[in-house]
């Protein structure tokens, strides 16, 4: 069993002030993207593959203020007044999402080890192109495990969002995740990735207009 990074999660107070902080930050303006029925939420859109992390985007999201809250807690943990009370700061690297053609059988691995990543659900969102369709796992909870680490599995089903995301010139470079144990990576099998029992959660590194620019989920 293996996955492949899918996508970088950013979290805004709203969407204008993730878009302007992408153009400040990062050198580039994210696309349109949509609004998530399930969750409450709406979001933009960055494609930043390279040859190290093909199809893989990054993901402004925020919660939608014209959208009825939703009768589950939202993902990436945006219903969390500390959470709300950063990103009104400023936009910050909260989470990975990791693809998986197994999504079922690895949330099974996870489960064997003790870890409770939480269920697959069903999720859509509306765009230009179609509806994108996908399964994602996530806990009831809403808690993301060893202080956002492990992965949220996604798996895709038809569309993926980098199939019509116009080209950027900023591009992901590495990544790496901090406080997960050998056991636990291996479970997750994901590819390209280095894991330590220390550091921050999640460090990324892209090549941008800017030069190389570095975000961390504890900046």
């Amino acid at each position: 069993m293996s996955a492949a990074v899918d996508h970088l999660v950013v979290g805004a107070h709203s969407l204008e002030q993730g878009a302007k902080w992408c153009e400040r930050v990062l050198g580039a303006a994210p696309a349109p993207g949509g609004k998530h029925v399930l969750m409450g939420t709406h979001n933009r859109l960055l494609a930043i593959g390279s040859a190290a992390f093909p199809m893989a985007y990054l993901e402004i999201i925020a919660i939608d203020p014209d959208a009825p809250r939703p009768p589950r807690v939202r993902w990436f943990g945006l219903d969390e007044p500390a959470t709300q009370a950063r990103l009104r700061v400023q936009p910050r690297l909260l989470h990975l999402v990791a693809r998986s053609t197994r999504l079922d059988a690895t949330l099974a691995a996870l489960a064997a080890q003790g870890i409770d990543a939480g269920q697959a659900v069903a999720a859509e969102r509306a765009s230009p192109n179609g509806v994108f369709r996908w399964r994602i796992a996530g806990r009831a909870d809403g808690n993301l495990l060893f202080g956002g680490a492990l992965p949220t599995l996604i798996e895709w089903q038809g569309m993926h969002p980098t199939d019509h995301l116009p080209a950027s010139s900023v591009a992901l470079s590495s990544l790496a995740l901090g406080g997960l144990s050998d056991a636990v990576a291996a479970a997750v099998a994901l590819q390209g990735v280095p894991v330590s029992a220390q550091g921050a959660a999640l460090r990324a590194s892209f090549d941008t207009p800017h030069g190389v620019v570095h975000l961390s989920s504890d900046d």
